[in-house]
């Protein structure tokens, strides 16, 4: 399916840049639409953007986002696991892979991955093969979190603490480290997912993707492992330490009192890249695990955001929404938000594209995503 709109997002030329010969625009993993409001991420940086509807057409097509472009470096609001570097360029990567908004909070989560280092161009077979040995964590990664969302001066800013009717809510994060953190820790023993943890995300290995929040129901869907053909959500509860308002653990919710519960769909062997909700429905974009052009596709899975257990879900009880184009090394979509420009009921989706394209990028520091009309 072709899009049915475009819309210009619009970065300040000064924040563009992520210093690694890399700009914002290329590589986008999020979005999120919160009113008037977009959020989106790079997934090799270590901050959030925000941007805030313009009137008039784009370059490109019908809306743009950009006015009073602004960076919402995470170091501000949480403990990065990994800390942080006095050196921009020496600071490892939070990979923030999924964006959600519910009760006052915007919620994030890193991809929980390792990676395997790729040859240089022009390599000899030893040198290739030394490179291909070596696997890495970045320690930022293992970082799941939410921030309370607060209005400023009529637009949507995050902040570490905010007081609302008597009532203080705190950023806080699941407690962890740079090794990993209570989801990883507890996942060691799965007999489905435990093997997958040492392997780098884009080998099929552990890989968190997609990110929905509804109340205590908070779901992460992976990219990968895709076992036998079927991708996984998890679904876990949090609960802010007693002791430690920065702080949140999980909670017994699985069988037998485990801090997890699993679901398998049958996505025909795609992975999750990204997840909304839509009324009682999830929204998932399902696209390779691996390091694969496409095809890339959104699902429904009706009444998902409520489940009663764990579930095995067929393909027959999904529904396919939409294919969505995809380049050849270029524009793979990676996140998508319902949105509406007009105020109203959200009926499309806004996609966000990795390895932007030549024709997608519009002058220095600005990109066009797509609308996609849902019926």
């Amino acid at each position: 399916m072709h899009p049915t709109r475009t819309v210009d997002l619009e970065f300040h030329p000064d924040r563009d840049d992520l210093g690694t010969n890399k700009k914002l625009r290329d590589g986008l993993s999020v979005a999120l639409q919160i009113g008037r409001t977009l959020w989106v991420a790079n997934d090799e940086s270590t901050s959030l953007e925000r941007l805030s509807l313009v009137g008039g057409k784009g370059r490109s097509g019908n809306y743009r986002y950009g006015r009073e472009h602004r960076q919402f470096p995470l170091g501000d609001y949480l403990r990065l696991p990994a800390g942080l570097a006095d050196d921009p360029a020496d600071l490892e990567e939070v990979d923030v892979e999924g964006l959600a908004f519910d009760n006052g909070y915007l919620w994030l989560v890193g991809s929980h991955s390792l990676k395997r280092k790729s040859p240089d161009v022009g390599d000899d077979a030893k040198a290739a093969s030394k490179q291909l040995a070596e696997v890495r964590a970045d320690g930022n990664r293992y970082l799941l979190a939410r921030i309370p969302v607060v209005d400023e001066d009529g637009m949507c800013s995050l902040a570490k603490e905010a007081k609302e009717k008597g009532k203080k809510r705190h950023a806080a994060q699941l407690g962890g480290d740079a090794k990993g953190n209570e989801l990883t820790q507890a996942l060691k023993q799965d007999k489905h997912l435990g093997p997958f943890l040492s392997i780098p995300g884009k080998d099929n290995g552990f890989d968190i993707e997609g990110l929905a929040v509804v109340g205590k129901r908070i779901f992460l869907g992976l990219r990968g492992p895709v076992l036998r053909g079927w991708a996984v959500v998890l679904e876990v509860e949090l609960k802010q330490d007693k002791k430690q308002a920065s702080t949140l653990r999980l909670q017994p919710i699985g069988p037998k009192q485990r801090l997890y519960r699993k679901h398998f769909l049958q996505l025909g062997g795609l992975g999750i890249r990204d997840m909304c909700v839509q009324g009682q429905d999830l929204l998932i974009l399902a696209g390779p695990s691996m390091a694969l052009d496409g095809p890339t596709t959104v699902f429904r899975w009706p009444g998902g955001t409520a489940p009663k257990g764990e579930c095995v879900v067929p393909a027959d009880g999904l529904e396919r929404v939409l294919d969505i184009p995809h380049g050849r090394g270029v524009d793979h979509a990676e996140g998508m938000t319902l949105f509406s420009a007009e105020g109203g009921p959200a009926r499309a989706l806004l996609v966000v594209y990795d390895s932007a394209s030549v024709e997608r990028q519009l002058g220095d520091s600005a990109v066009a995503a797509d609308v996609f009309r849902l019926h």
